[in-house]
């Protein structure tokens, strides 16, 4: 009997309980302005966007509070996240600005549920794995977990000047309007866990010791994971472009819902197979697939063959410089992008190449407007420019410019999402970011993009997939077990004692290693059948469970007669 009874009991903790667990987060926005300014700004406002607020204040707070909800809607998490928020005045000039940021107020290592040693964690994901307030009450941050500090003089003469917050709770904004709710979505996403305490322009760790966020970026040039570089190794790939990529399974499980299929490179054929990354035009028609496939020629000015800049096309090319059938590679400088390249087209070139006159990558785009232009361009960098340079005068270079169907836009040629390594470093942008190549364009990258959704979650965006990679596992009974990887009873009853038909039996309600408790498994006695099969269940369970020290012999009787109780 007793191996009959424990076997039932195993059975009972291995059959999955069919449910749906809700997300359970609490995001509290916490105003600290002073009266009168940010959140207090008294000026009157038009309600806009599903925004129904009449001042400029209280449009803001009602933005924050949006945006934290669909956080929430989210995450799981049995601690109040709580985010210090302030509209204030920051770094600004009429054509730059700091829109805002927000980070973690305190960082924890080796707490209840961590699940790395040694390794830094963002207070509000410590708190969900600890199932516990790590900080409560702490009087130097109000018990507060984020700390979001926006910019109060956006819109002002001389603080960008010609565009506006947008305060509606949708994306219609104008294109001279920053959309305050996606740019809340972001920087909330950093203070959550999408970022990493690493110093990117020197390699240190934080007081020597890594963060969750490091635990998934892997240089593919290098070959190593970011903890097992020297800080010298770490400084040096933070400023590796386009080879560091977020190594987590959930994102690299995302991506291919997510990202569209196609790189834009330039491939070199002959004499050495290489792949150039490229920056493409905004003018002119799109990289695409198969591509564009020719020899490469140096173009050169046909009235300034030998001045200071002979190659930037700025003045018609030279027929001698044989353009004509092949594709152009012409510098930067001098002139706008869209000169060189019609003078480059009038030529006869099939496509235009334009290396960079500055040290430094991933190269970027090339801007302007034509629509005369109808060959493709990009721009390389200055080391691949004049990589290409000296092969040329070694003979034929032959490559392929196109659209490289095998490599999602963001990612790697492994589906690996490439994060943001530009050189030189950028300070507060590098690595905490997606790649700019990323198409759709994503939440996480460096900028904010006009065409945003203001979603975190797939099929549109990988930001909760990357949070789910450091930890915030889905988990709606708040049990502590991951509702996606082994929870059998979502929705569990977490009460301390076991309550049966209203009945306290005064047993106490063990949660186990599976996210079911004692209460989950007498609940599952009421689909043996007829009554009779119900009341035998529950009996046989509770002597099953006895006999394994979740129930005392004392109160198998009560457990027994509540049951019997129960209709």
């Amino acid at each position: 009997m007793r191996a009959r009874r424990s076997s039932l009991l195993l059975a009972l903790l291995a059959a999955p309980l069919p449910g749906t667990a809700l997300p359970a987060a609490q995001i509290t926005i916490v105003n600290v302005n002073a009266p009168g300014v940010g959140f207090n700004d008294p000026t009157p406002a038009a309600p806009v966007g599903g925004n129904p607020g009449t001042t400029v204040g209280q449009q803001r707070l009602v933005a924050f509070q949006h945006a934290a909800e669909i956080w929430a809607a989210s995450l799981d998490s049995a601690v109040e996240i709580r985010i210090q928020a302030s509209f204030v005045p920051l770094a600004c000039t009429a054509s730059a600005a700091t829109l805002g940021s927000a980070g973690a107020i305190q960082v924890f290592r080796d707490f209840p549920g961590a699940g790395f040693e040694n390794t830094w964690y963002h207070v509000a994901l410590a708190n969900k794995l600890a199932l516990a307030d790590l900080a409560p009450g702490d009087p130097n941050t109000s018990a507060d977990d984020i700390r979001a500090r926006f910019n109060s003089e956006i819109g002002k003469v001389g603080c960008l000047t010609g565009t506006s917050w947008y305060y509606g709770l949708d994306t219609g904004h104008a294109a001279s309007q920053i959309n305050l709710v996606t740019v809340l979505l972001h920087e909330f996403a950093h203070g959550l866990g999408f970022s990493s305490f690493a110093n990117v322009s020197t390699g240190a760790y934080l007081v020597g010791f890594g963060d969750v966020y490091s635990k998934f970026y892997f240089d593919g040039t290098t070959g190593m994971f970011r903890d097992q570089m020297t800080d010298a190794e770490r400084q040096a790939s933070a400023v590796n472009p386009r080879a560091v990529v977020w190594n987590g399974p959930r994102v690299t499980f995302a991506a291919p819902s997510v990202l569209t299929a196609g790189t834009p490179l330039l491939h070199v054929n002959a004499p050495a197979p290489a792949d150039y990354q490229v920056g493409a035009a905004s003018f002119g028609p799109a990289i695409g697939s198969p591509g564009i496939t020719g020899d490469v020629a140096l173009a050169t000015d046909a009235s300034n063959p030998t001045g200071p800049s002979p190659t930037d096309a700025c003045t018609a090319i030279d027929p001698a410089a044989g353009v004509a059938g092949r594709i152009a590679l012409v510098d930067r400088g001098t002139c706008g992008f869209t000169v060189k390249v019609k003078n480059a087209q009038d030529a006869g070139a099939i496509a235009v190449i334009v290396a960079d006159n500055v040290a430094g990558g991933p190269p970027a785009g090339l801007g302007g407007a034509d629509p005369s232009i109808v060959i493709p361009a990009v721009r390389v960098t200055l080391a691949d420019g004049n990589a290409l340079k000296a092969a040329l005068a070694q003979g034929t270079v032959n490559v392929t410019l196109g659209l490289d169907l095998a490599v999602m836009a963001g990612a790697d040629r492994d589906g690996q999402v490439l994060l943001y390594t530009p050189n030189p470093v950028q300070p507060g942008s590098s690595v905490s970011h997606w790649d700019t190549s990323a198409s759709p364009n994503q939440l996480m990258e460096p900028a904010i993009n006009g065409d945003l959704r203001q979603s975190v979650d797939l099929p549109h965006d990988m930001t909760r997939p990357l949070l789910r990679d450091v930890g915030w596992y889905p988990d709606g009974d708040l049990d502590g077990v991951a509702d996606d990887a082994g929870d059998q009873c979502l929705g569990s009853d977490l009460r301390a004692s076991v309550i049966v038909g209203g009945e306290d039996t005064g047993v106490a309600n063990t949660l186990f290693t599976n996210g079911c408790t004692v209460a989950d498994l007498l609940g599952r006695c009421d689909a043996a059948g007829n009554r009779g099969a119900v009341l035998s269940c529950a009996a046989h369970l509770t002597k099953a469970l006895s006999d394994q020290g979740f129930v005392p012999v004392t109160r198998i009787g009560a457990v027994e007669r509540a049951a019997a109780r129960n209709p």
